[in-house]
């Protein structure tokens, strides 16, 4: 193996696809190409879009340069079953799960066929890193007071994890004997317990839990949710749209991007400097309800994603929930820097490289 590590990672998603090379840890280059929706109409299944956005990506990457050699490429992971997190081999089995029965369509589900055709080329590694559907969630946090609904997990594991490493890295710890509480502030908002390497719990943003963030519903009272559908006015089409799309600060608001808020709350607007209060309060009472998960004391409280960029924003959340400990605020770890991470952890030999699927509950989980 070269010293200089060179890794491709390729992140497709909803209008975009985006590739970034890394060479020894630092960016080489940065593409992304842009799908007009009515480019994207013109395919009745995302995985039609395939061969269309592997040509454009090539082309994109041919301007650039091109690679040279690889060690790996990564492509972000798709809807797959419930999966412990870790670095993945994209293999058949993972290929035609993604291709037939996906748990959910999006387009992250090419990223692993991506992979296998830039990674061809190279004789290298084609990989998938902490996907979507990462779960390792401790038994006793799945249930619910209904034994029909159980829990499931969809969140910013690789935004998470790369986070927590980046903070445990700040601090001279290991991430695996850590116990780290991180959250993911973006559109979405998701909050784990990072305990000795393993999310022991986390909210799913998607599925109505957690605060309540610029596009999400977060955490709601469940008899009013049903009161609205009982009204007639919303149909559960209509009211599942808002809820994971047009909730939060946009309903709020009719403003998702927090810079805007800001802006408004400078100008003196009280029902922004409001709905930004209760925001910041529902994410560090989130923070504190995760403590329980990490059966020890808090190394770090870990703020990353787009809206940590917000000194505001962190500021007060550190004023609420930094009683805990240590708060560390993570901007420069972003999704394809921590596909990238987990290949260099990989090839370096610090965390195992896994099949697909597990072949063991346990397998997958994060080492280093």
């Amino acid at each position: 193996m070269r010293n200089m590590l060179r890794i491709l990672t390729i992140n497709p998603g909803s209008t975009s696809t985006r590739a970034v090379l890394f060479a020894d840890g630092a960016t080489a280059w940065d593409v992304e190409i842009a799908h007009p929706r009515d480019w994207l109409a013109g395919f009745p299944r995302i995985m039609d879009q395939l061969e269309p956005r592997r040509e454009l990506l090539a082309r994109a990457i041919a301007e650039h340069g091109g690679t040279g050699p690889l060690d790996a490429v990564v492509g972000r992971g798709g809807f797959l079953g419930p999966m412990p997190g870790g670095v993945y081999a994209v293999n058949q089995a993972m290929l035609e799960e993604l291709a037939q029965r996906p748990t959910g369509q999006h387009a992250s589900n090419l990223g692993a066929f991506l992979a296998v055709a830039f990674a061809r080329e190279h004789g290298c590694p084609a990989l998938v890193v902490d996907p979507v559907v990462t779960d390792e969630l401790d038994d006793r946090a799945r249930l619910t007071g209904l034994p029909a609904i159980a829990r499931r997990t969809v969140f910013h594991a690789l935004g998470q994890r790369g986070a927590a490493r980046e903070a445990a890295a700040r601090l001279g710890l290991d991430y695996a004997a850590g116990r780290f509480v991180v959250a993911h502030l973006g559109g979405g908002i998701s909050v784990g317990a990072h305990r000795l390497g393993r999310v022991a719990d986390v909210t799913n943003a998607m599925d109505g839990e957690g605060p309540f963030s610029p596009e999400r519903c977060g955490a709601l009272p469940v008899l009013p949710v049903l009161a609205l559908l009982e009204s007639g006015e919303w149909t559960p089409a209509a009211l599942r749209a808002v809820l994971i799309g047009r909730a939060g600060l946009s309903a709020h608001l009719g403003e998702s991007d927090l810079r805007v808020v800001e802006a408004r709350m400078d100008a003196g607007d009280a029902q922004a400097a409001n709905v930004f209060e209760a925001m910041a309060y529902a994410v560090a009472k989130t923070i504190a309800s995760m403590t329980p998960a990490l059966e020890g004391p808090v190394d770090a409280v870990v703020l990353c994603g787009g809206m940590a960029r917000s000194k505001r924003l962190c500021a007060r959340i550190t004023e609420l929930a930094g009683f805990l400990g240590r708060v560390e605020v993570v901007t420069g770890v972003e999704e394809m820097a921590a596909m990238a991470l987990g290949a260099q952890l990989m090839l370096t030999g610090r965390v195992p490289l896994r099949d697909y699927p597990p072949a063991r509950p346990e397998d997958g989980l994060a080492q280093a």
